[in-house]
């Protein structure tokens, strides 16, 4: 199965409908004039935000959609019926780039937000148009015009406050479901997420915040190893970063602190700026110890990592510990979004 967060697709609006060269005929008007009517504009093409997608999977069955073409005009005066428009939806967040200029032609962040991609063609005149004191008969009519075609490369980058970081089987997928009602699946081999999975965390009522469970990295991600840079992507709009560890590794080879300092090296080699980003150490899967080697053994990694920021340790099969570190991701949130709008009220008041 492969992840689709990035899609080439084709869309082409309708053109618009040839303007129609009729004459009236009545009875008792041997020399009636023109009266024909303007085509129809062809039909849009349209991208709206959803905020019930969550991937661009739905592309990988159909990349092309077409808007109606509109209708020819008729006598009479009467204008032929435009093209009905295509609408297509697509997640919150996904980027809009045209394939040939390389332009961005928008990056739809809000639910039930529209971009139009591709403009339907224009209806022709009818031959009423051309009527003047000279020509009296005039049988000129202009065709519709055609509607714009376009390649059009479609982006998710998920809108989340929390993106989960860590290396294959560290538990992320085992986490969301712990503290969200995002179902993804969940084995016991590298890279089980496929796609990236959303889920809410609701604190209490009024607070809760969205977390993104990003696919595994492996070393050598910024250079396309693996599930590779696009993955990467995903974290550009997220607050926070919960750098999940695989606290007690199944593979005696492994060690928690070296996965850490490996998938951070990737991480400022794809972006500096993602990497000095908050990041909290969580370290999982804390079940598997006895009680009283707990703490002993989280110490042991946070002092080898010479880890300066908060720490927690948690089970995610369990939900030992999720529910207060959800509760303090939540704390962090609001100061930051308090401090936001402050920001936003000065910046007002200063002009």
């Amino acid at each position: 199965m492969k992840f689709v967060d990035e899609v080439s697709i084709q869309v082409q609006a309708g053109d618009g409908g040839n303007g129609s060269a009729s004459f009236r005929r009545e009875k008792f008007v041997p020399f009636g004039g023109p009266d024909g009517g303007d085509g129809g504009d062809g039909g849009s093409v349209w991208l709206e935000a959803d905020e019930g997608l969550n991937t661009l999977a739905d592309f990988r069955h159909e990349r092309r959609f077409r808007a109606q073409r509109g209708e020819n005009g008729m006598g009479r005066q009467k204008t032929g019926k435009s093209g009905e428009d295509v609408v297509i939806r697509v997640p919150i967040g996904t980027i809009v780039t045209d394939e040939d200029t390389g332009e961005e032609l928008g990056d739809l962040t809000r639910d039930g937000q529209r971009l139009l991609v591709a403009r339907g063609g224009r209806g022709g005149l009818g031959n009423i148009h051309f009527k003047s004191s000279t020509n009296r008969a005039p049988r000129r009519t202009t065709p519709g015009r055609e509607g714009e075609r376009r390649g059009l490369r479609l982006e998710l980058k998920v809108l989340a406050d929390v993106g989960l970081l860590g290396m294959p089987n560290a538990g992320k997928s085992t986490f969301i479901r712990s503290v969200s009602a995002a179902k993804p699946r969940v084995a016991d081999y590298p890279f089980t997420t496929l796609y990236p999975n959303l889920g809410v965390v609701r604190v209490e009522a009024h607070r809760s915040f969205v977390v993104a469970d990003i696919p595994g990295l492996i070393e050598g991600a910024a250079e396309g190893a693996g599930l590779g840079v696009r993955f990467l992507k995903h974290l550009a709009r997220t607050r926070l970063l919960l750098h999940l560890v695989d606290g007690v590794p199944s593979d005696p080879d492994r060690d928690p602190v070296e996965d850490v300092r490996s998938l951070f090296r990737e991480l400022e080699r794809f972006s500096p700026e993602l990497a000095s980003r908050e990041r909290w150490l969580v370290i999982n899967k804390l079940d598997q110890l006895s009680p009283e080697d707990r703490q002993p053994w989280v110490d042991d990694i946070v002092q080898r990592l010479a880890w300066s920021g908060p720490v927690f340790g948690i089970s995610a099969a369990t939900g030992e510990g999720t529910r207060v570190l959800c509760g303090r991701v939540m704390s962090w949130l609001e100061e930051r979004r308090e401090e936001d709008a402050a920001r936003t009220d000065q910046e007002q008041d200063s002009e």
